[in-house]
């Protein structure tokens, strides 16, 4: 705080204080000339007066006392402007040592799932509801409290993963996030195969969604083949299956963060995509992590019924 803002406190926080004394005061005394308490004029129903009397002493002197604790509370906790208080306290300290001692049980009741495979916690009934707590509290914001996602997140509940689901791999993806980026490509389409390439593009993606379909049946497909195997190839490979390496989708399944319409893929392929997974190493701690992790994990790995170990199931 600057030295005029807590010079600005100071004086509001004084003229506020000494105006109630003030006012308490001015009103406490009758003066010459003052008309008697019942002589307001104020009659109601013929027999009701209102008079106007002075409040009793001993209600004024407990504002007064009031005015004074609230001068021994500024001076005491530190209200005035910069002035620390003679007590020392402060928010941010008390905040600090509060924070201390929920660390320290926090730590007591995650030491157990130390260092724990994902796989492993995923089979410990008391590890996933303390993961499903997690989630909720840190993860739904974005995945919704039933983990299907929205346009733009993905679903965490299928058998779906664009940068794999293999135990570790959603615990990378939890500690130290996903940067998915799918670049521009309209100008470059448009540039290679004319003003109708990002249709044919389009038509050549559906294509891949659509089992049986083929492009010898379809012209706007075939055109938009020889593009996708001059540009898109790269990242989502010849049969379009994707790249968990760098997070490219499949584009052969039928599941679609964005959407499948056409007005959802040509903005995709016109304008691009930027999705971002937050890392929560830092947030959540590794053991937290692996905690909610282990949950995400099983909502598409359940355990088989009377199981007593489960066998991770190989990434999509």
């Amino acid at each position: 705080m600057s030295t005029s803002w807590s010079w600005y406190v100071i004086v509001l926080a004084a003229f506020n204080l000494l105006g109630c004394v003030w006012l308490l005061w001015w009103t406490s005394k009758r003066r010459p000339g003052d008309p008697k308490p019942e002589e307001t004029s104020h009659y109601w129903d013929e027999d009701i007066t209102e008079y106007n009397k002075p409040m009793p002493r001993w209600w004024i002197q407990g504002f007064f006392i009031a005015i004074a604790f609230g001068f021994a509370y500024l001076f005491w906790y530190g209200g005035w402007g910069t002035y620390s208080g003679l007590s020392g306290w402060s928010s941010q300290a008390e905040h600090a040592s509060d924070k201390q001692v929920w660390d320290a049980t926090l730590a007591e009741t995650f030491r157990p799932y130390d260092g724990k495979p994902i796989d492993q916690l995923a089979n410990d009934p008391v590890a996933l509801n303390l993961g499903r707590s997690i989630f909720a509290n840190t993860c739904a914001t974005c995945h919704g409290s039933s983990a299907q996602g929205a346009i733009g997140y993905p679903n965490l509940t299928d058998d779906i993963w664009h940068w794999g689901g293999a135990p570790d791999q959603v615990l990378e993806t939890v500690l130290d996030g996903r940067e998915g980026v799918m670049p521009e490509w309209g100008k470059v389409l448009t540039g290679m195969g004319g003003e109708h390439a990002v249709d044919y593009v389009i038509a050549y993606v559906h294509v891949l969604g659509t089992p049986g379909q083929s492009v010898q049946n379809d012209f706007m497909a075939a055109q938009g083949k020889k593009l996708y195997d001059g540009v898109c190839v790269a990242c989502h490979g010849v049969d379009g299956k994707g790249n968990q390496a760098v997070g490219a989708p499949d584009l052969t399944d039928n599941y679609w963060m964005y959407g499948d319409s056409k007005e959802s893929l040509r903005q995709t392929i016109v304008n691009g995509r930027h999705g971002v997974m937050p890392a929560h190493r830092e947030l959540l701690g590794e053991t937290r992590s692996r905690l909610v992790a282990a949950y995400v994990w099983s909502l598409s790995n359940p355990p088989a019924a009377g199981a007593t170990g489960t066998t991770p199931k190989a990434a999509p």
